[in-house]
């Protein structure tokens, strides 16, 4: 058998086992998803629009399915909805995409049915913004053309089965996917309990480090590494820290911060309460996040 014909019968059996777990998310498909257990499709959080989704099946079923699980700056949501009729996906239980790899991308077609292209594994371990700012590592990058609307479909290995989650295109002919690994597993079967991700936040603007070291020397205060708080939302974890505008965030948790990804990632692995060192004018003072306010009653 020839290379094209061993690539075609893979295409078919991918297709033909994949396929019914496919499915369209919104009224006018803004979106895919994928069948992951009786009862759930996951999908990408940028294609929610609220609480109810329409979800549409490769055989042409329409129904109303509800969130139970969001976690918007991951980029994931898992949908309750009836899928009968349709098997759910079978996860890879290795490590089977590298680069190199073929892979296999399918998502739901706005007449029926669905679309499946390949391509190949083009690297690993890649970064993007998700829909709130944050940094979201680990991703895999490849080549299978996808369409307007496929965000939230899967990406198949050469046997079809489930390796990745399609998110982002970062420019002509390149995609990203969310793997799906064991820990995207977890995450699914967190969501699907209704136990929605709200990362830790203080409530701040920053500028970047350049613009920090800019201001402080146009006010003749001497060079220190770190974030310039450019603004506070009221009543916020930062407010209540005394943390102001015009702060100096130089670390978190004994972390030095130099840019947006350090100081998100540090809040996120700091246990609550958390010291950040700041740097007011020319004086160092540290502040603490997350700690009991108490007064007289």
């Amino acid at each position: 058998m020839s290379i094209i014909e061993d690539l075609q019968g893979a295409i078919q059996a991918a297709a033909a086992s994949a396929a019914p777990a496919v499915v369209g998310i919104g009224r006018h498909q803004r979106g895919a998803g994928v069948v992951v257990a009786d009862g759930q499709v996951l999908t990408n959080a940028h294609n929610l629009r609220g609480d109810e989704v329409t979800v549409t099946f490769t055989d042409g079923r329409q129904t109303v399915g509800n969130v139970v699980g969001v976690d918007h700056d991951g980029d994931l949501a898992v949908i309750s909805v009836d899928t009968t009729g349709a098997a759910p996906i079978g996860w890879a239980t290795d490590a089977s995409v590298g680069v190199g790899s073929i892979v296999f991308g399918l998502a739901p077609s706005r007449s029926a049915g669905s679309r499946i292209t390949f391509g190949s594994v083009s690297a690993v371990g890649r970064a993007f913004r998700g829909p709130g700012g944050r940094r979201i590592s680990g991703s895999i990058e490849h080549t299978a053309p996808l369409a307007s609307g496929s965000s939230g479909g899967p990406l198949l290995d050469g046997s079809g089965r489930f390796v990745g989650l399609n998110t982002n295109r970062i420019g002509e002919g390149f995609y990203l996917a969310l793997p799906a690994d064991a820990a995207l597993h977890e995450r699914v079967e967190s969501l699907a309990s209704g136990s929605s991700v709200e990362r830790p936040r203080l409530g701040i603007a920053i500028a970047p480090a350049f613009v920090a070291r800019k201001m402080r020397r146009s006010v003749g205060l001497p060079d220190r590494d770190g974030l310039l708080v450019r603004g506070v939302e009221d009543d916020s974890p930062a407010a209540k820290a005394g943390i102001t505008r015009g702060d100096l965030i130089v670390a978190v948790a004994g972390n030095p911060v130099g840019d947006a990804d350090e100081l998100l990632d540090a809040i996120a692995a700091a246990k609550q309460p958390y010291p950040i060192l700041l740097v007011r004018g020319a004086d160092e003072l540290t502040v603490t996040v997350g700690a009991k306010v108490t007064g007289a009653n």
